[in-house]
């Protein structure tokens, strides 16, 4: 078990990417702490749970702190449509508060106890749509993805020497409850499924299972060599 002794913290833990990472990570030995807004989602984990509004910077802080992990893993996130035109102000705050900002507090709360221990591993989820490929119609949530890697890179260049290491993953199109209710707000589906599917190079989409075997790695002494990086899981999407 590669995360035996260690203690983890997982947002947005009850469906699809989060909840692949508090079961592989309980699976792994982990003892995981397992969040999300809507708290009947998270039935069934192997893990402490509770209710968290990530974007509640107060509560989402007190959590952090309290469970004081040695594994932080950021996958609260959102998905707006649209280009740069559709962007609202409203719409920006959303994405910029979910995707980034509540990651940034989630970070600034577990740091300080993973520097005086001298070790950690913070996970964040970004995307391969951001500084990494341009996907169509994805223009705001491209934009917030890719602050998620600067932040990655920044945290970790700052806390190098310390121990504590910040890598974020980089998926394509993963099978999840949100994508499905992407594909459903297209009003055909199949058709929609078919165009998602269509421009996956491997001719299928990922699972979260496969994203989560990543988070495990690098949640574990095994990438004890490895920070500030974006790793891509995409099927090959970024490659062609």
């Amino acid at each position: 078990m590669r995360l035996r002794g260690k203690t983890a913290f997982v947002t947005a833990a009850g469906q699809g990417i989060g909840r692949a990472i508090a079961e592989a990570f309980a699976a792994e030995g982990a003892a995981v702490t397992a969040t999300d807004v809507n708290a009947d989602l998270l039935d069934g984990l192997e893990a402490t749970t509770y209710p968290l509004d990530v974007t509640d910077r107060a509560a989402l802080q007190a959590a952090v702190r309290g469970a004081s992990p040695d594994i932080l893993a950021n996958c609260a996130g959102i998905v707006h449509g649209g280009t740069v035109l559709d962007i609202t102000d409203e719409a920006f705050d959303a994405a910029l508060n979910l995707n980034v900002r509540a990651q940034m507090h989630a970070i600034q709360a577990a740091l300080p106890a993973m520097l005086e221990r001298g070790t950690g591993s913070i996970v964040n989820i970004a995307s391969v749509a951001s500084t990494i490929l341009a996907a169509p119609n994805r223009c705001l949530y491209g934009l917030s993805k890719s602050a998620v890697i600067g932040l990655t890179k920044s945290v970790a260049v700052d806390f190098v020497t310390t121990g504590v290491r910040c890598n974020c993953i980089c998926p394509g199109t993963v099978d999840s409850p949100s994508m499905h209710a992407r594909l459903r707000a297209t009003g055909d589906y199949d058709t929609a499924l078919k165009a998602f599917i269509a421009r996956q190079p491997m001719g299928r989409i990922g699972t979260p299972q496969e994203v989560a075997a990543l988070a495990v790695y690098l949640a574990s002494d095994e990438s004890a060599f490895t920070t500030g990086q974006a790793h891509i899981i995409d099927g090959g999407w970024a490659a062609t």
